[in-house]
């Protein structure tokens, strides 16, 4: 029995697809599809539905799958264990949440190759919720992540606050009346946002529906200049983390506005698995430079990382 055939076993069971798990883990589907052959010649059981498309975890498989997750995360605990006085060197599998990365990754990964040029960094960039899952999995290390106060994370996550972010309404320069106004009379000039998962989105569409009004989309897309743009010429309201308006080539020709009734904000916690190892100094360099580049300053000073329940 191998830990690379136990790893794809599990991705299959996350994504539920062959292809995604052979996205995810970097592999072909053929070799996806004979890891996980290997591990059910191994055990002597057969562990995914093949009647169904795409095939699916039968009773046993949801049995082994719960129980070689514990393996891997032992595994990732002994690796951990046995590199806390070694030097940094291989793969660190980073995650940042989707939109930060023109603002935040030049410097980050600048600090990275200057204090552990031994590395070879890897990042993804994604929503809140899909980097915590590829956590819980092992398949990231760590994760700089803007996210709701209080958001329960899974046991095998742990976290460090780094600094509050404010989210600001924003809307064309002088294309409103005034620069203060009600969520309600923000709501009809419409809205420009992330596609359908974000967080941020998501948290509007609820203030929005408490006054009994439904979210008007005028246009979804990511990439926050983009975004902006498309606010500075009118087709919309965006709402967007402050430092990113701030450092926008679009500021000048847009302005945030002041919602009384409507003023969210955003944890940045870096995320990590319960052991980090040789990996601890690179990460918290990691959140260090991300929590700068936000302008949140001392705020990204390491500090003792502890548990969300």
């Amino acid at each position: 029995m191998k830990i690379e055939d136990i790893e794809a076993f599990v991705a299959v069971v996350r994504t539920q697809s062959i292809s995604a798990a052979a996205e995810a883990l970097e592999l072909t589907q053929p070799t996806i599809t004979r890891r996980v052959q290997n591990l059910e010649e191994a055990l002597g059981v057969e562990l995914l539905d093949r009647n169904v498309k795409p095939p699916r975890p039968n009773a046993m498989g949801r049995q082994v799958n719960e129980q070689c997750r514990a393996v891997l995360r032992e595994i990732e605990a002994l690796r951990a264990l046995a590199g806390v006085d070694a030097r940094p060197s291989g793969n660190l599998r980073l995650g940042l949440t989707q939109g930060l990365g023109d603002l935040v990754l030049p410097q980050a990964l600048a600090r990275l190759r200057e204090s552990a040029p031994g590395l070879i960094v890897q990042v993804s960039t994604a929503w809140a919720s899909q980097i915590v899952d590829r956590l819980a999995h092992a398949e990231l290390d760590g994760a700089a992540v803007l996210m709701p106060a209080g958001q329960v994370l899974p046991r095998d996550v742990q976290s460090q606050l780094l600094g509050s972010v404010k989210l600001v309404v924003v809307a064309p320069r002088g294309g409103m009346p005034g620069a203060r106004a009600r969520l309600a009379d923000c709501a009809r000039y419409g809205w420009v946002l992330n596609p359908d998962g974000c967080g941020f989105r998501a948290g509007l569409q609820r203030a929005l529906a408490a006054l009994g009004l439904p979210l008007d989309i005028r246009l979804e897309t990511f990439g926050r200049e983009l975004q902006l743009q498309m606010v500075a010429e009118g087709i919309g309201l965006g709402l967007v983390p402050e430092p990113l308006w701030r450092a926008s080539a679009w500021r000048e020709r847009t302005e945030a506005v002041v919602v009384p009734d409507f003023q969210p904000q955003v944890e940045l916690r870096l995320l990590h698995a319960r052991q980090l190892g040789k990996f601890a100094a690179p990460l918290h360099d990691f959140g260090a430079s991300v929590a700068a580049a936000l302008g949140l300053g001392d705020a990204a000073a390491p500090a003792r990382a502890r548990r969300r329940a």
